[in-house]
């Protein structure tokens, strides 16, 4: 999912996604723990893909903030 995807979703939304990339990235690193990872790669897109979805998380907070003020 890319970042311009990202943006048109809500906040909790957005969280949703982080939880389930979060979840997904657990998995991962259990299953390359017991020798069961096929596609190292994932683990990768998956850390990246959390980090595109705080990183939007942020950007909505700030603009949030702005708007406050």
């Amino acid at each position: 999912m890319n970042a311009s995807e990202l943006r048109e979703k809500t906040a909790d939304q957005l969280n949703e996604e982080l939880v389930a990339l979060k979840k997904e990235a657990f998995n991962l690193r259990f299953q390359q723990a017991t020798g069961q990872l096929e596609n190292t790669a994932r683990m990768r897109d998956v850390k990246r893909g959390a980090a595109r979805v705080k990183t939007i998380l942020n950007e909505k907070a700030q603009a949030a903030a702005g708007e406050a003020n």
